[in-house]
């Protein structure tokens, strides 16, 4: 039986990655919540996997955030990113674990990257202003996976997910990514019987959403990949993977689909003033698509569920 240590598991992506391996059978996963293992503490961090013999980490853990946050807290997001991935990463080498799988972020490629951006786009180019130092820190994880690999012969991973939504997401009014945020808006304007809701931007932007059990299904995925299929479609400096749909629609669509699914009749104003953030993010998943796997939740089913999902949970949004 493997032993997994999921770092994050009270995330978005880590409670998904969760999910899906239990449904494998033949899995210990290992649990430490905030309180009881501080990724931010290198000396616990090294302890902690000293204590135990894991076989495989899902790190899955970040400080994450929208726009207002990233560009709110702008230290904060670099920091706590470059040491979560610095102290599991280094101490899981330290304590022998061959397998890791690091998880990114599409804001990892140039703001005017060729569209779809392909693996090869990193770094190409500048990077988006309002999440750049976010940015800066997953492709030092991206790099750390790398350098690993290269000087010890470690097998750590690295796959880079677009926009994610679903159960479990960060649905606080002022520090959520776009779909949390809509759909909590949307849902208490219905309650309030309000006219009109207004939305962030111009609605020009092009996105892609994926669902978060969709991406974990990827992630394990990519995780058991044998060695030589893995490096059979990477190189030692251009291995991380594309997980996404292929798919991306305007923030507008986004928001019309959100506001049909919540139910919300009234009209939708823009507010122009606010900013859009990277004309376009769309994903060539080429790679993984071609490695096996292909995304299956489409956008109106997964948003639906993610609606229900805070509907369940809607007493510990109240904040």
């Amino acid at each position: 039986m493997l032993k997994v240590f999921v770092a994050g598991h009270h995330g978005m992506v880590g409670s998904a990655v969760v999910r899906q391996l239990q449904k494998q059978g033949n899995v210990e996963i290992i649990f430490r919540s905030r309180d009881e293992l501080n990724l931010l503490d290198q000396a616990a961090v090294r302890a902690f996997f000293n204590s135990e013999s894991i076989d495989q980490v899902y790190l899955a853990a970040a400080k994450v955030g929208g726009i207002i946050a990233n560009n709110t807290y702008p230290a904060e997001f670099i920091y706590e990113n470059l040491m979560i991935e610095s102290n599991i990463i280094h101490s899981a080498h330290k304590a022998g674990v061959q397998q890791l799988l690091f998880l990114g972020s599409s804001c990892i490629y140039p703001k005017l990257a060729e569209q779809p951006m392909r693996e090869d786009a990193l770094l190409t180019g500048t990077l988006e202003p309002t999440n750049e130092p976010y940015a800066i820190a997953k492709i030092a994880g991206i790099k750390l996976c790398e350098s690993y690999n290269r000087q010890y012969g470690r097998d750590y991973r690295s796959v880079m997910p677009t926009n994610l939504y679903g159960p479990n997401d960060n649905f606080h009014p002022e520090n959520s990514h776009v779909i949390p945020a809509l759909i909590r808006r949307f849902h208490e304007a219905k309650e309030r019987g309000d006219s009109s809701v207004t939305a962030w931007g111009s609605g020009s932007p092009m996105r892609e959403f994926l669902h978060v059990d969709d991406m974990a299904a990827a992630c394990v995925f990519v995780m058991n990949l044998n060695n030589a299929t893995y490096q059979e479609h990477t190189q030692p400096m251009l291995s991380h993977i594309n997980v996404g749909t292929g798919v991306d629609c305007t923030i507008k669509g986004l928001t019309e689909t959100v506001a049909k699914v919540v139910g919300f009749t009234g009209n939708i104003e823009w507010d122009t003033s606010k900013p859009d953030g990277a004309p376009r993010k769309l994903m060539d998943v080429s790679r993984l698509r071609n490695l096996g796997w292909a995304y299956s939740i489409e956008l109106e089913d997964g948003l639906r569920n993610a609606y229900q999902w805070f509907l369940d949970n809607q007493s510990n949004f109240r904040g």
